[in-house]
């Protein structure tokens, strides 16, 4: 792991501050090859827990969009307990961001867009899988791709669309030597930010 050498003194009041920079560094680090890409934990009703990598399609001050199949296990898994977690790594940089938060649906009109934005094949794949379901043969899931690529751009399917995660913690980890990291903890009292920091 790289050690990073910024040497941050002090942190914005804002958390949303400080990930826009540390996105856009890695955004624009040529050693990274999938800044957006976060691991996202959600909990069953029974309290399992399952995780997964899925990739930020947006983010602002109301919180981290991402979409997905909703009979999918993670979709699944948010309507029965609308709480989840994100893990941003990016090890060339010594850094990492955790949100923990409400999620909800977007608006209908708001994954149309996300759909709409996706390649032709993409789009074509979220029409015909099932995620998270049993398949007797991929050949036969081949074949079905292919022929509905050739019927051209489809309209999103009811059961696909995005979730916005709506922060109350976000904290931000920082590598230093000798293990000796940064943390810095931001937590939601009503509409202001409370910064602790973390011993390593």
């Amino acid at each position: 792991m790289i050690e990073a050498s910024a040497d941050l003194i002090s942190v914005p009041p804002n958390p949303y501050d400080l990930f826009r920079s540390w996105y856009d560094e890695a955004l624009a680090d040529e050693r990274i090859e999938m800044a957006d890409a976060i691991a996202l934990a959600t909990c069953n009703s029974l309290g399992v827990l399952s995780n997964r990598m899925v990739l930020m399609k947006s983010y602002d001050e109301q919180g981290v969009v991402f979409a997905t199949n909703y009979a999918s296990r993670k979709g699944q898994d948010l309507k029965q307990n609308p709480q989840a977690a994100l893990l941003w790594w990016w090890p060339v940089l010594g850094r990492q961001v955790r949100m923990e938060g409400a999620v909800d649906r977007v608006s209908e009109s708001e994954s149309d867009q996300l759909f709409n934005d996706r390649p032709l094949a993409s789009r074509v794949a979220a029409c015909l899988s099932k995620q998270s379901s049993v398949i007797k043969d991929r050949e036969q899931l081949l074949q079905e791709h292919r022929k509905l690529l050739q019927k051209g751009a489809p309209t999103r399917p009811n059961d696909w669309g995005g979730f916005r995660l709506r922060p109350f913690a976000i904290e931000f980890w920082l590598s230093r030597p000798s293990r000796m990291h940064d943390r810095w903890h931001y937590r939601q009292t009503g509409q202001q930010w409370q910064i602790t920091r973390l011993s390593p």
